[in-house]
């Protein structure tokens, strides 16, 4: 521990890290605010940038994107009722209320606090969990990460959106697309069809720019409305921190929410839309004036942003420590933590502390940062709602395009980017979720490894799963968790009712 926050200090402090931190969560803000684009699409576009750059700083720049774009669709929620990601879905029941009261700055200014606020908290989790969790993590076998990332595939793909069978079956997509290229073990080319550029294998980032960016442009033309531009009055939103004070006397709804936040960001697939969510009801559920929830009230936009940006630190835990992402965005920074030549994963904490450390300090700075440029630059981010789909999707296009062919100054990666949007495009439209697909392209280069390597430990024999008390374990949580979540909710209703009422007859019989 000590290695890590020295080390990582030494690594973080300078101007390049700092600059780039701060930038990220500039960037993330704006992002955030823009209906639809969101800080997923924002980390996989600047993507690319982190490779010719410092680790810590090109991390540092991504973190500040996922942390800024957390907090941006607030802007949007309180202002238009138009949520700019579905992380600030729950923001809208009561900024959207305390806006229309004329309340509009003291609610985007409880959101942007917050966030910082719950933000910062998830850090300080983040900072002793990951660390002890790593320590656990180092006497794992290959059959233990077989186990455990098959738990990361079952928990994203059970928790989709949709059904379940749609979720593994985009889970299974991801892992024959993880299977392109040259055999790790043998040497021999699979599913390449004579292409060498695939060789190597698909590109992670012309995959993600691909099935995100490009099917997310695809559904924003279907739309429409490309030449609207909403009507709001910028001259009111002017910089104050007066709605720090009113975020710290919530002091217990803050730290609730942050914990709740943290705790259901490091578990896989769930997500800060459910802890922002959950963290409203239990601010409602301990108010004396639930009534008023719903109606405008500071509590309610304190609880869900709190919860959903310290639902970021929450989410790093297991992808630091395990290399397990619960999300999209963990999935892809950890991929991006790939490309420039770290594997997530115990072993990073023991062979790389100053670099772990350097991430710790870049997540707590981004929250920081987050206070200070959502309070200073709010009129800036009010301001860009103003844009117009028809400029916006065109910039976009164009970043996909040049980011993508930047990576590797391959026009087939490219290529690869279109058919991977009109890929991402089709599965949204018949309601596969692009989650379970993204998660298996990162996982399958850790998943076949070790599953291969456990079989030559054995001998080839399957029972080594069996044998090792850990990996059995976690396989059996697995198959409960398969089994749980495929039956039918009606049927789970059914079960639930049965064992009520056998409970209360059993009441009414021993009196």
């Amino acid at each position: 521990m000590h290695e890590i926050i020295i080390g990582g200090l030494e690594t973080f402090i300078g101007v390049q890290p700092i600059l780039f931190t701060g930038i990220g969560v500039f960037l993330g803000i704006v992002i955030g605010v823009l209906p639809g684009i969101g800080p997923l699409l924002g980390v996989i576009l600047l993507t690319p940038v982190v490779i010719p750059v410092p680790p810590v700083a090109g991390m540092g720049l991504l973190i500040g994107i996922f942390v800024g774009g957390s907090c941006g669709g607030a802007i949007s929620a309180v202002l238009l009722r138009i949520p700019g990601t579905p992380i600030a879905a729950a923001t809208l029941l009561d900024g959207y209320p305390m806006a229309q009261k004329g309340k509009a700055p003291e609610a985007v200014g409880l959101s942007i606090s917050a966030s910082a606020l719950g933000g910062f908290i998830g850090g300080i989790f983040l900072i002793l969990g990951a660390p002890q969790l790593a320590r656990v993590a180092l006497k794992f076998g290959p059959p233990e990460y077989f186990a455990l990332t098959v738990t990361g595939l079952i928990a994203i793909a059970v928790v989709s959106r949709g059904s379940t069978i749609k979720g593994l079956i985009s889970a299974c997509f991801g892992l024959l697309i993880a299977s392109v290229g040259t055999d790790p073990f043998t040497g021999y080319d699979r599913f390449t069809f004579g292409f060498g550029d695939l060789m190597g294998g698909v590109r992670l980032v012309a995959l993600l720019v691909g099935v995100f960016a490009i099917s997310e442009m695809f559904i924003q033309i279907e739309r429409g409305g490309l030449n609207v531009k909403p009507e709001i009055d910028i001259k009111i939103f002017r910089p104050s921190f007066s709605t720090v004070p009113t975020v710290i006397k919530n002091f217990g709804n803050l730290v609730r929410s942050s914990f709740i936040g943290t705790f259901i960001g490091a578990l896989p697939g769930t997500g800060a839309v459910t802890a922002s969510f959950i963290s409203y009801a239990m601010a409602k559920s301990s108010s004396k004036e639930s009534e008023k929830f719903g109606t405008g009230i500071p509590e309610g936009v304190i609880a869900t942003e709190a919860a959903n940006n310290a639902c970021a630190g929450g989410a790093l835990i297991p992808t630091l420590a395990l290399a397990i992402p619960g999300e999209p965005i963990s999935a892809v920074l950890m991929g991006s933590l790939m490309l420039i030549g770290f594997l997530p994963g115990p072993l990073l904490f023991r062979d790389h502390p100053d670099i772990v450390g350097g991430l710790f300090y870049a997540y707590i700075s981004a929250n920081i940062f987050l206070l200070l440029m959502g309070i200073f630059f709010t009129p800036i981010f009010v301001s860009i709602l103003k844009i117009r789909k028809n400029r916006m999707i065109p910039m976009i296009l164009l970043l996909s395009v040049v980011g993508t062919y930047s990576v590797q100054a391959s026009l087939f990666d490219v290529w690869t980017m279109w058919f991977f949007g009109m890929v991402g495009y089709a599965m949204r439209k018949r309601g596969f979720p692009l989650a379970p697909l993204v998660i298996g392209k990162v996982l399958g280069p850790i998943l076949e490894p070790a599953f291969r390597r456990s079989l030559i430990l054995s001998g080839g024999s399957f029972s080594i799963f069996v044998q090792r008390p850990i990996a059995f374990t976690i396989l059996i949580f697995n198959v409960i968790l398969l089994t749980w979540t495929s039956i039918p909710p009606e049927k789970i209703k059914i079960l639930k009712n049965k064992i009520a009422d056998f409970t209360s007859k059993r009441r009414s019989d021993n009196h």
